[in-house]
């Protein structure tokens, strides 16, 4: 039996409220050594709804799963149709004052490293470096059969030509990049191959039910051991991808400060869960760190 990812969870009664308190986060940056873990909130300020936030894209679209893409061929006709749709308006976001808070951090020297769980590219955008994206990227696409990489305008341009009257109306735009399309909107949609050998095309981005790369994870479970403490922006923490983090953070003794809107399933193991807007939250911060 095929079994569904992690889509929710249901908030524990006894987890402690957020705040509007920013000295916690303050303290911590001032301190140095921050590691940031960012999630689909971080981006709504730019024109990205989040997942599960008030009018988040779980409640009227589910997510394409790995297992249904690779075995489906209209399924990843029905997903490359939206995909392509949704690249032109995912393209066009740009980094809002949480992503250009974040950058200003490194540039003063106050982070250890960035990971974040989007695949949007705004933390780069805005002048963050050595950021490593959990779940991939949308600006590069992957060949399931050689193993090839090419750049994502490439396939744009390809399926422009081969499907040179799709000019349909999407209802919205989803953090993964995919646009809410109709059944009767796709049909006919033509998905193009790897020009190298024929093969299935992906986006190189970790599919809900699909494992981030083992390396990465490895990668990422290092910059926890060397930080001072995790700063998470903008993540509910439902899938284990970001959580697992937050809670070896917590197992180590580290600090972990959360800044999201709702409650996390993280919240347990934070020191404090600021329940605030990010790009005004983070802007203030780097206002009392004397950081422009």
């Amino acid at each position: 039996m095929r079994m569904r990812p992690t889509l929710s969870w249901t908030p524990a009664g006894d987890l402690p409220p957020g705040t509007t308190d920013l000295e916690p986060v303050t303290d911590a940056l001032r301190t140095g050594g921050v590691l940031v873990l960012s999630g689909a909130g971080i981006s709504t300020e730019s024109g990205i709804p989040d997942y599960r936030g008030e009018g988040g894209s779980l409640s009227r679209h589910t997510p394409m799963t790995y297992q249904d893409f690779t075995a489906d061929a209209h399924a990843r006709r029905r997903y490359w149709a939206r995909s392509h749709l949704g690249w032109r308006t995912f393209g066009r976001a740009r980094p809002n004052a949480g992503h250009q808070a974040v950058a200003a951090f490194g540039r003063h020297g106050l982070l250890s490293g960035v990971i974040t769980q989007n695949v949007d590219g705004l933390h780069q955008a805005a002048g963050s470096e050595g950021v490593v994206e959990l779940h991939g990227t949308l600006t590069r696409v992957l060949c399931l059969s050689c193993g090839a990489f090419s750049p994502r305008r490439e396939l744009a341009l390809r399926l422009e030509e081969a499907n040179p009257a799709f000019e349909p109306v999407a209802a919205g735009i989803n953090p993964d990049g995919d646009a809410d399309l109709t059944g009767n909107q796709v049909e006919g949609f033509r998905v193009v191959s790897c020009t190298a050998c024929g093969g299935t095309l992906k986006p190189d981005v970790v599919f809900f039910g699909e494992s981030v790369p083992p390396q990465r994870v490895e990668h990422c479970r290092g910059l926890v051991r060397a930080a001072t403490s995790v700063l998470v922006l903008g993540s509910s923490l439902t899938v284990m991808s970001g959580l697992r983090f937050v809670r070896q953070a917590a197992k180590e003794g580290k600090p972990v400060l959360i800044v999201n809107r709702d409650q996390t399933r993280g919240d347990q193991h934070a020191l404090t869960r600021v329940s605030l807007p990010l790009g005004t939250t983070l802007s203030t911060v780097a206002h009392r760190l004397g950081i422009a």
